[in-house]
């Protein structure tokens, strides 16, 4: 530490408390940045999600409707009428499986945030030692 002559004051309580302050908007802005990166991420993230699944989607009707169009071709003397019949009913059941990941998907709770909230509870532990 360095010595002061006697009688001379050292920093005020005004000036620690300017200290204080800016240091806790400097670590406000690292931690807003931090949301920031993480909104952008998260954005990007379900833009990529959202073509792939257009991407696939359109393939997996495609194929769908050429293997349909096989399987009934395939039974058209005998069985057309049946066929048809169970493989509507297969394709209501899978998309009813799809409705029901779909729904308990959209119930299920994100990790946006979650970084810059376990960075908040660092900040608060930290603070109150």
């Amino acid at each position: 530490m360095e010595e002061r002559p006697p009688g001379s004051r050292g920093p005020g309580l005004l000036q620690s408390l300017r200290n204080l302050a800016a240091t806790l908007v400097a670590l406000l802005q690292t931690r807003l940045e931090l949301l920031g990166t993480e909104l952008e991420e998260e954005r990007l993230r379900l833009a990529q999600v959202l073509l792939w699944s257009g991407v696939a989607l359109a393939f997996l009707v495609l194929g769908t409707v050429m293997l349909t169009l096989f399987v009934v071709v395939l039974f058209w003397d005998t069985q057309r009428v049946l066929v048809s019949g169970l493989l509507a009913a297969v394709y209501l059941a899978l998309g009813a499986a799809a409705v029901m990941m779909a729904r308990s998907r959209a119930r299920a709770r994100s990790k946006l945030f979650s970084a810059s909230l376990a960075e908040l509870a660092k900040d608060r532990e930290s603070l109150t030692r």
